[in-house]
């Protein structure tokens, strides 16, 4: 550890000790919310809700619109009973009550099987399952405790899926998520019931991860994330499903929020009661905490990354109209990286140029629900968003000579504009049968220019390879997506849910139906079987589509009529609930991949290695549909939810991904680690009078198999001036397997006399200072292959007051 390092977690030691010195009494908080129909959405009149585990009993019942008011709640973790007659009731617990903010619960109960006019008792309501019901297999829900309570995960919502069964995210630099063994361009990004575009500072085109997450966890409800045989209202993905939903501001009472970390930035959240009709608006804003005192990106760089995102949700209440709201995101984000500053070991850079990177992410939607009848309604989403990146590189010719030079080598500028419709209607039929239709409509508006250098001749002769027009793109084309999706409660134990996607591309105008299906029983009240099929599409990945070929002359785009990427998805499930807050689950999958885009001459190319770095391959053209892959596997969860003042999570994931390129030779994806193992576990501790105050201590421990690579032809390399692989021995070399151990600590203070609350942990990442491997790349200043390491020890912190 260095020196500044040792400097920094003494102050915060030190800073540690005087906010644990503060003894102070106890107060209450508050529990509010609405509770509905679960199949038809509608409030429920007359719920009831009780706090339970307390010395005075305390119950509130639901009005007209279903909402509830529990005041002078204890603070800490509480658990309430919500029932209601002819209706499952349910039990919520490890309700974090606080000072500093109100709690507010969107809650659903299910319909008795038989209706019948008692109240039927279940078990306790854990996050084991995921808020669509139609996502029977490979689904759960997380929300914003989970995003912000586990070590390492820098308040992001793609690395919180790393912790998952199933997920692998092996490189501390980017949170690009690997589901079961596919490319992260697999992965389908939705906020508020409409696919976004990459939701990402420094976002590259084409991609779906990024360095830093422009989804602000404080603005999250309870949200799902699927990873297999998806219900039929998803498509145009074949890996995963990340459905984000905004939470309402509060409808009764102004609160503020005001925070700071290394990571996530300063950080200010502002919501309250808006109109006449229980409406609320939430704003949230952040900047980039490195932008602001300085510091480097990560590695040996010492540029300066600034990023900032607004994000916001505005609730107009329900009228006579319906219900209206408005939501968007607004991101930018830009670094330079200047090579006289750059080091050899930068994870992004290289020492003989300047790179300047810019990027843009945007999202505004407009939402209407309206109640049809009793027991039905129809949902209207209309949004548009942006996604712009532009990098730039100038590189320096014979430098640090006489004969210094500086020359553009590539640039790009890439905008995606995409303006949606979506509409649903959902209706129940009766307590056993829920139905649900839909068509989600997408206009792509695509500009897109790319200039590059590398690998390219120098026709021209001025000792220079040309500056060549890679993609030059101006298009707009329509993705239509109707769907139609059942329920079915066939009985008390057994489940069916069926429906059809459908999914049609304007640019290739290829059209393809997608049955999904999938099926539970109840073996007995605490043990379940599913199993899952669904068929999935998704087109190649854009920058490949427009890739210039230059044939007798002209230049054409050869790529751009591929068709769909097709996949089926195959699961088989076990889910136990082994104990009070103790849940186990294991799945076998296979997925089985064929349309994959490969050259027509043979080769070890296929897009299914696409998709973990920042760029794609550029010279790739004249591809057909003749690729193949698969990925098969077992995973396995141990979670103990968080009970009795701690809480455990333990996923392991054993899996194959292989695919086929044209010359018909069977190899390992790059995201073919073979094993991912996460051990997640906290401990809260009450301290101060009344133990009102928590100190609390989480730990991650996640380890994985090497991702395989392509070795280095050194001396074609040489001899070129730029990388050359060794194609034909694509992705049969390993890295050593990756190791992480993060550990943070904190306290959480509440207010004795006033509405506010301080949190402050530091979290210790990397705290063996591990050398995971980052890449293997040749170095053309030094004519040889250098080993890039991932970021080591980290210190991070951060502190959050709510008022």
């Amino acid at each position: 550890m260095g020196q500044q390092s040792k400097k920094i977690m003494k102050k915060l030691v030190v800073l540690l000790v005087i906010i644990l010195g503060q003894q102070l009494m106890a107060q209450t908080g508050t529990i509010k919310g609405v509770v509905r129909d679960k199949q038809s959405e509608n409030p429920l009149e007359g719920a009831t809700i009780e706090l339970l585990n307390t010395e005075l009993a305390t119950g509130v019942i639901t009005d007209f619109d279903g909402r509830f008011i529990l005041k002078g709640v204890p603070l800490g973790r509480q658990t309430i009973r919500v029932s209601f007659i002819g209706y499952e009731s349910t039990t919520i617990p490890n309700i974090v009550v606080t000072t500093g903010k109100d709690i507010d619960l969107n809650i659903s109960l299910l319909e008795s099987f038989n209706q019948l006019d008692e109240i039927v008792l279940t078990t306790d309501t854990n996050k084991d399952r995921p808020l669509n019901k139609a996502a029977a297999v490979s689904a759960r829900q997380f929300g914003i405790e989970e995003v912000t309570r586990f070590s390492g995960g820098r308040s992001d919502v793609g690395r919180l899926a790393a912790n998952f069964a199933g997920v692998s995210t092996p490189d501390d630099s980017r949170n690009d998520i690997v589901v079961r063994g596919n490319s992260p361009i697999g992965l389908l990004w939705r906020v508020e019931g409409i696919p976004t575009p990459n939701p990402n500072h420094f976002a590259a085109f084409g991609t779906t991860g990024g360095p830093v997450s422009a989804i602000n966890p404080n603005m999250l409800k309870n949200s799902d994330f699927i990873t297999s045989a998806f219900p039929a209202e998803y498509g145009n993905a074949i890996g995963g499903v990340f459905d984000l939903g905004f939470r309402t501001g509060n409808v009764d009472d102004y609160e503020y929020s005001f925070q700071a970390g290394a990571f996530t930035g300063l950080e200010a959240t502002a919501e309250g009661p808006m109109g006449q009709n229980n409406g609320s608006f939430l704003v949230a804003a952040r900047y980039s905490l490195v932008g602001l005192v300085g510091g480097g990106a990560g590695g040996a760089s010492t540029a300066v990354p600034n990023y900032a995102d607004v994000s916001f949700n505005l609730n107009f209440g329900k009228g006579k109209l319906g219900q209206f709201s408005v939501f968007g995101i607004l991101a930018a984000s830009d670094i330079d990286f200047l090579g006289d500053e750059i080091d050899g070991d930068d994870l992004f850079a290289s020492e003989d140029e300047n790179l300047f990177v810019e990027s843009r992410f945007g999202v505004l939607g407009l939402k209407h629900q309206v109640g049809i009848g009793e027991n039905s309604f129809l949902r209207t989403t209309v949004g548009a968003s942006l996604s712009q990146s532009q990098n730039n590189a100038d590189r320096f010719i014979d430098k640090d000579t006489p004969q210094e030079r500086i020359i553009p080598f590539f640039d790009t500028d890439d905008r995606e504009n995409r303006f949606t419709f979506s509409t649903l209607f959902n209706s129940k039929i009766n307590s056993r049968i829920t139905f649900r239709t839909g068509l989600l409509v997408e206009n792509f508006g695509l500009q897109s220019l790319f200039r590059d250098r590398e690998e390219q001749p120098d026709n021209d002769g001025d000792g220079d390879p040309d500056f060549t027009v890679i993609r030059d793109v101006d298009e707009s084309f329509i993705s239509l997506q109707p769907y139609i999706q059942g329920r079915f409660r066939l009985t008390e134990k057994l489940t069916l849910n069926a429906g059809l996607h459908s999914l049609y591309n304007g640019l290739n105008e290829q059209f393809v139906f997608e049955p999904r299906s999938s099926l539970k029983y109840a073996l007995t009240n605490s043990q379940s079987l599913s199993i899952g099929y669904g068929l999935h599409h998704q087109p190649v990945p854009l920058p490949l589509l427009f890739i210039n070929e230059t044939i007798d002359g002209v230049v054409v785009q050869t790529n751009r009529n591929l068709d769909f990427v097709r996949s089926s998805h195959y699961v088989l499930g076990y889910d136990v609930k082994l104990a009070p807050s103790w849940r186990g689950k294991v799945e076998v999958y296979y997925q089985d991949i064929d349309n994959a885009a490969v050259e027509s001459f043979p080769s070890s190319y296929s897009s299914l290695t696409e998709g973990a770095d920042f760029v794609f391959d550029n010279n790739r053209t004249g591809l057909v549909n003749e690729g193949t892959g698969f990925n098969r596997g077992i995973e396995f969860t141990l979670e103990k939810f968080f009970s009795k003042g701690y809480y455990g999570l333990l996923t392991g994931s054993f899996f194959e991904s292989r695919y086929e390129g044209s010359d018909g030779i069977e190899r390992n994806t790059p995201f073919n680690n073979g094993y991912v193992l996460n051990f997640l576990t906290g401990r809260e501790f009450k301290i101060g009078a009344g133990g009102r105050n928590v100190l609390f201590v989480d730990t991650r421990l996640a380890t994985s198999g090497g991702q395989y690579f392509t070795p280095i032809d050194l001396e074609a390399s040489e001899q070129a001036g730029f990388e050359v692989d060794r194609e034909e021995l694509a992705f049969s070399e390993r890295f050593d397997d990756y190791f992480r151990w993060d550990v943070k600590f904190g306290i959480r203070l509440n207010s004795k006399t006033k509405k506010r609350s301080h949190q402050f942990y530091v979290d210790l990442q990397n705290v063996t200072n591990n050398e995971n491997v980052f890449v293997r790349r040749y170095n053309r200043l030094t004519n040889q292959v250098d080993q890039v390491n991932q970021i080591g020890f980290f210190p991070d912190f951060g502190y959050k007051f709510q008022f």
